[in-house]
């Protein structure tokens, strides 16, 4: 109804979206990740009416994101470098804004000091380094190695030297880092469109203007932004005809976090539809993602420890399928005073890994000719069945499925799960309780108030002219 009620053009795009992101970086100063000395009370009046603005502000940036979709698809729609600078405008505000829904960039920096310090990140965790930057680690994670490759942990390392430990630093830093996937991302998406017939206007729309890219990546600072940008970028290497240099990339993308390993399978299709016979093609790719996993290990100096911080413990409490179904079972089993109980869990996770790997080996039989979809399609698979799920987790295979969504009602299906999405996480990045949860619909409410008295200030006049 959004969509229809309103008059779109991109200046209106650009200004709800502005402030939309604008309320988010003011709320997030109250009620955002903040580090640990900066935190008030839950029940300050102060973290009360940030909740609220962020809440407003999510609202408002999902409508103009809406709108703008509204305008791709219509019959004048503006240019990739008129959404570019629609990005640019609408992340502005959140460059100096502190971290919102998630304390993971905290863990980041300390395991980037770690290494700088040439502690073992693979077999510690943050507790180990001490410290006020150690600090900010939630204490769930406290004992948990890496779970990131060398790739990313050089990174991290490189800006813990730069900023000397400096907490702001450090998080403005984090911040550019993951500003530069995104731009990888956003450079990628038009050309992966074309070579799949997409639109890369639309892609665009859906691939890097998506409400979760802005909480995400740029407001949540994720090393995923990273991933999908080197990812995009051998991706669009092996369409090139530079398949070697696509499996570089691609390789380097997994050694940031391990899902995007599976872009080599697209690397190899991509050249067997260009002419090259499977044996090579497969012998090839191999051969760089080897080469660059041993340069690159060696380079960052953590060794291969992040082989084994692949089984990196997840959260007891995450919500991914197979964990609610794991301690669904473990009660079901201790209730009737079974031994089994505690293996319920692993199995579910086992099974979940089992499922992922025969789905994925399907999508690829059926979707071979168009290896961007099926890749998407096949990271959509491994959030959706792995052992931990966040939000943005969905951008894995939302990058892709936005450059290479074989028809409008994939696209149409994705944006609703984006807008839900957007709505599942607090800006502080701990769990909900009931007045959190109040405050939060409250500032969804207030915006949809909001937007329809602006519709209604412009249905008014528009009905008096008619008369």
């Amino acid at each position: 109804m959004l969509a229809k009620a309103f008059p779109v053009d991109l200046r209106r795009c650009q200004v709800l979206g502005l402030a939309g992101t604008a309320f988010l970086a003011l709320g997030g100063d109250t009620a955002g990740a903040l580090p640990v000395r900066e935190l008030l009370a839950p029940a300050n009046v102060r973290v009360a009416l940030g909740l609220v603005g962020v809440y407003f502000g999510v609202v408002l940036l999902i409508a103009a994101w809406l709108l703008l979709g509204r305008l791709v698809r219509g019959a004048a729609p503006p240019g990739p470098r008129a959404l570019l600078l629609v990005l640019a405008i609408w992340a502005a505000p959140l460059l100096p804004a502190p971290p919102l829904f998630s304390r993971d960039v905290y863990s980041y920096l300390a395991q980037g000091a770690m290494v700088d310090a040439h502690m073992d990140v693979y077999t510690h965790g943050p507790a180990q380094l001490g410290g006020p930057l150690a600090g900010e680690v939630a204490p769930i994670w406290q004992h948990t190695a890496a779970p990131y490759g060398p790739v990313f942990l050089a990174v991290a390392s490189a800006l813990a030297g730069l900023t000397r430990g400096e907490l702001p630093a450090g998080l403005f830093g984090m911040r550019l880092v993951a500003l530069c996937g995104v731009a990888l991302m956003a450079a990628a998406l038009p050309r992966l469109a074309r070579h799949s017939g997409a639109d890369p206007a639309a892609a665009l729309w859906l691939g890097a203007l998506n409400p979760l890219v802005l909480l995400h990546l740029v407001a949540g600072a994720h090393n995923d932004a990273v991933m999908l940008g080197l990812l995009g970028a051998g991706l669009v290497a092996a369409l090139g005809r530079w398949p070697v240099l696509g499996a570089v990339l691609v390789t380097l993308a997994a050694l940031v976090k391990a899902p995007a390993a599976l872009g080599l399978a697209a690397v190899v299709v991509l050249q067997v539809r260009a002419g090259r016979g499977p044996v090579t093609a497969v012998a090839t790719t191999a051969a760089a993602a080897a080469t660059t996993t041993v340069a690159a290990t060696a380079v960052a100096g953590t060794g291969y420890g992040w082989i084994g911080a692949l089984n990196t413990p997840v959260s007891p409490q995450n919500w991914a399928l197979t964990s609610l179904l794991g301690r669904a079972t473990r009660s079901l089993l201790e209730h009737l005073g079974s031994d089994l109980a505690p293996l319920a869990i692993p199995a579910w996770h086992a099974l979940g890994i089992a499922a992922a790997g025969l789905t994925i080996l399907v999508i690829w039989l059926r979707l071979r000719p168009r290896p961007v979809y099926a890749l998407g399609l096949s990271l959509v698979t491994v959030a959706a069945l792995g052992p931990a799920i966040r939000p943005w987790y969905a951008l894995w295979g939302l990058f892709l499925i936005a450059a290479a969504a074989p028809s409008t009602s994939v696209r149409h299906r994705t944006a609703a799960v984006t807008g839900v999405l957007a709505l599942a996480t607090l800006p502080s990045g701990g769990p909900a309780d009931t007045g959190q949860l109040v405050l939060a619909v409250c500032g969804g409410a207030l915006a949809v108030v909001v937007l329809w008295q602006a519709h209604q200030t412009v249905q008014v006049p528009a009905s008096g002219r008619t008369a």
